[in-house]
């Protein structure tokens, strides 16, 4: 992963415009310089964490930081806008929009493999939050073997928001969630549609999973009942796909 660290040459960094996944500062860390980075940070809509001073130690390779570490950006992010753009640029002028929305996935492994599938699948976009998810990173980008050059990846400041968005647009919303009783293969895919996936662990947040139009599940036997985030993705992708080339 591309990393910056140090409050002078992130600094210098960000005065010249460099573009950064975000920037880590750690707890704590409370001064005229580091809030000049933290400020300059959000003119430029570069999102800010702050995390203990181990975990900067780790992603820097050293205690030598100054407790500010800065993550390169693997790619620009796209945006909600030019997602549906691109949707409606087929033959079909948008009638079979297929977007993907991830509500917290946190491990870069996870982010690439979705974004990869997705790319295979079909989809015209991936929406990620913010905040409490993996970024663009360079890590990302390696897994997804070479797929985030294709497919757009959008970060929002506000999930629910972008789904109520994408219900004006015209999206049905559908969100997969093992306590569903509905199976996945019972949805239709063939309109335009969002399908919402939440993060390891924890699945969809309460306020994702309400704005959703219908929840569905993937059926499963024996005692693991959820699936990883990238395999759900791939399995209800291809049911999107199946559903569209059959109709």
């Amino acid at each position: 992963m591309d990393k910056l660290t140090g409050i002078h040459a992130v600094r210098e960094a960000l005065d010249a415009g460099r573009p950064f996944d975000r920037i880590l500062i750690a707890r704590g860390r409370q001064d005229t310089r580091a809030e000049e980075i933290v400020q300059l940070a959000r003119a430029r809509d570069i999102p800010v964490r702050f995390e203990d001073r181990g975990q900067l130690d780790r992603l820097a390779g050293s205690k030598d930081h100054q407790g500010v570490v800065a993550l390169a950006a693997a790619r620009p992010p796209a945006t909600l806008e030019s997602i549906l753009a691109s949707a409606n640029k087929g033959p079909d002028h948008g009638s079979k929009g297929l977007i993907v929305l991830l509500d917290g996935v946190e491990d870069p492994h996870n982010l690439g493999a979705v974004i990869r599938t997705a790319l295979a699948a079909g989809a015209h976009g991936v929406i990620i939050p913010e905040r409490r998810a993996v970024g663009l990173t360079d890590t990302v980008a390696r897994a997804s073997a070479g797929a985030i050059a294709h497919l757009p990846v959008a970060k929002v400041t506000n999930l629910a928001q972008t789904m109520e968005e994408l219900k004006e647009a015209g999206y049905w919303l559908i969100g997969l969630d093992e306590r569903a009783d509905k199976s996945y293969t019972e949805a239709d895919y063939t309109s335009p549609v969002g399908i919402v996936l939440g993060g390891e662990g924890k699945g969809l947040h309460d306020l994702t999973r309400k704005r959703c139009d219908f929840i569905v599940s993937l059926p499963t036997t024996g005692p693991v009942k959820s699936l990883n985030v990238s395999v759900a993705a791939g399995v209800v992708l291809f049911e999107a796909l199946r559903q569209r080339h059959t109709k």
